[in-house]
């Protein structure tokens, strides 16, 4: 038996007004202002699945990828249905390659505006 639910995944960064509109614009969904100043809070609604949250960090470092002397501290999988058309448009939201060459394998691997890592994965399929 489960102790609890996972209800919230919450990301560190310098601009959570920002990287909230970046990942409504990957996952869709609304982007509600909890709290805003320099304890800002903000949170993706409506995007099925968990609730993204996300958290001003002062003194925030992004996490390195691949990190073979640090933590890459987590990464999402995100589910598409096309890696090139997914691609296109989450570069055109801001995010920058990490390791996208092998265009043979069923993921392909991005940050995000803060630096947090993230695949386009091939899921289901």
């Amino acid at each position: 038996m489960a102790i609890a639910t996972l209800c919230t995944v919450v990301l560190d960064c310098p601009d959570p007004a920002a990287l909230a509109r970046f990942y409504a614009g990957v996952l869709g969904g609304e982007v509600v202002a909890e709290r805003e100043g320099p304890d800002a809070w903000f949170e993706l609604t409506g995007a099925g699945g968990t609730t993204l949250a996300f958290q001003a960090a002062p003194g925030y470092v992004p996490p390195s990828w691949p990190a073979p002397n640090g933590s890459q501290q987590f990464h999402l999988d995100l589910d598409v249905t096309d890696l090139d058309a997914a691609e296109e448009q989450v570069l055109a939201l801001g995010a920058t390659v990490l390791d996208a060459a092998d265009r043979k394998r069923s993921f392909r691997v991005y940050a995000d505006p803060a630096g947090h890592p993230f695949c386009l994965c091939l899921c289901a399929g």
